[in-house]
């Protein structure tokens, strides 16, 4: 197989095909520690869509609570599992190896493509290592919900002494998932009909319906489960990255780039959604300090890609629970868990100002400034003394429009006293 490099793995990799990289890469970030678990996301693509015969069962945006829940059922466990089984005691990181081009360091086991040539099937080597879930597993999409992990020994049980940071005893979480638009996709590594592709201006995944004829490979490769088969067509679907909306064609939006559909249904504020800019010497993110997308994942460091141990450079990163215990957040977000928990716990500054954009927008913030304002409040934080300064950020389109201008304190509306009560 080609060589390609993963920044999130800190090396080269196998790949079926040889390294490629769009103009612009279509990238979001969800901040977990903010998610009520509404589904309004869900719904809202459902309703876009996946409401059509033959798409019951797709949720192309899920939303699942963990440890416990997952669409399709026990995904990410089995997909562990097989990298395992392929490589055992070898799926292991070392951190110290960190820099530039490695900010997690380096990952020295198997990823899917590699493990899968030491998977001999009736076929050969295949050239992505999965399975496929049995409809049984894909019947519930909420199966699990709000189901916390008790203390060890002592199944669906709380903790009577009660829990308090910096990790909880019985917990759980949301997981908000979408496809991530990946790199090196598996779905397109996998299929045999070259049905899928990554669009040059933006690099998102899409599947041409009329190559594909429903081999189902795609559905086995992604090891996050996000291409799904109709029954009715008899052809793979997944997430399309509500591409007319990147293209300014939403009618609302007059031309200007808009979030997807899911973003901007978010009632938690968790998601924040952009075009990064991609390096054409590097393949990797050009610098861009300005762009918040950047900001969170390059230079804060405080969003990460899920299960990157998998190898397909996930464009989807999440701000960590941070009252779950790290080994889980470890092996969920790989070794760079921990700092930025901590990061999040005690925001920096600019970290501060930059969540204040999160939903703040339907358009697509490409830039952003930050106003210092004056310091409303002192605190203690781990030991550590930390302020909090009233700024306000300002975010602007990719033509230098300003799109939205907010503070961090919200400020409060009074009512007047003749109508203390009036809506």
């Amino acid at each position: 197989m080609p060589q390609v490099y993963n920044w999130q793995l800190g090396r080269k990799m196998e790949y079926p095909y040889e390294e490629r990289h769009p103009e612009r890469q279509f990238a979001f970030v969800f901040n977990i520690n903010r998610c009520i678990g509404c589904q309004t996301c869900s719904m809202s693509c459902k309703s876009t869509w996946t409401f059509s015969k033959g798409q019951e069962y797709m949720w192309w945006n899920n939303v699942e609570t963990k440890p416990y829940g997952g669409y399709p059922q026990h995904w990410d466990v089995k997909t562990l599992q097989l990298l395992e089984e392929a490589n055992p005691d070898g799926q292991v990181w070392d951190a110290t190896q960190n820099g530039a081009q490695r900010p997690y360091g380096a990952f020295g086991g198997m990823t899917i493509f590699e493990a899968a040539q030491r998977r001999i099937g009736p076929e050969g080597p295949q050239r992505v290592l999965g399975y496929l879930p049995t409809d049984e597993e894909w019947r519930f999409p909420n199966i699990g919900e709000d189901t916390a992990k008790g203390q060890k020994g002592a199944a669906l049980s709380f903790d009577r002494e009660g829990v308090r940071l910096p990790e909880h005893k019985s917990w759980f979480f949301y997981l908000q998932r979408i496809c991530n638009h990946c790199t090196y996709p598996a779905c397109l590594a996998a299929c045999p009909r070259k049905a899928i592709y990554k669009r040059p201006e933006d690099g998102i995944v899409l599947i041409d319906q009329e190559r594909c004829r429903g081999y189902r490979k795609c559905v086995e490769a992604c090891p996050y489960k996000k291409s799904m088969f109709r029954v009715t067509t008899r052809t793979s679907e997944k997430c399309v990255g509500c591409y007319p909306r990147i293209e300014g064609k939403e009618p609302l939006a007059k031309g200007a780039v808009w979030e997807t559909r899911c973003m901007t249904a978010c009632v938690g504020k968790i998601r924040l959604q952009g075009l990064v800019t991609i390096d054409p010497k590097t393949g990797g993110w050009a610098d861009d300090p300005q762009n918040p997308l950047h900001f969170l994942v390059k230079k804060e460091k405080v969003a990460l890609p899920l299960y990157p141990q998998f190898g397909t450079e996930p464009n989807g990163y999440y701000i960590p629970p941070r009252w779950v215990p790290r080994a889980y957040l470890r092996q969920m977000f790989g070794p760079g868990a921990d700092e930025a928990v901590e990061k999040y716990s005690a925001p920096s500054r600019e970290l501060l100002a930059v969540l204040q954009l999160f939903r703040a927008q339907q358009a697509v913030i490409s830039r952003y400034d930050i106003k210092p304002g004056p310091k409303v409040f002192e605190t203690t934080i781990n030991g550590k003394p930390w302020a909090l300064y009233n700024d306000t950020v300002i975010g602007y389109d990719d033509k230098g429009r300003e799109l939205v201008r907010v503070t961090v304190e919200e400020p409060f509306l009074k009512r007047p006293g003749e109508r203390p009560n009036s809506i």
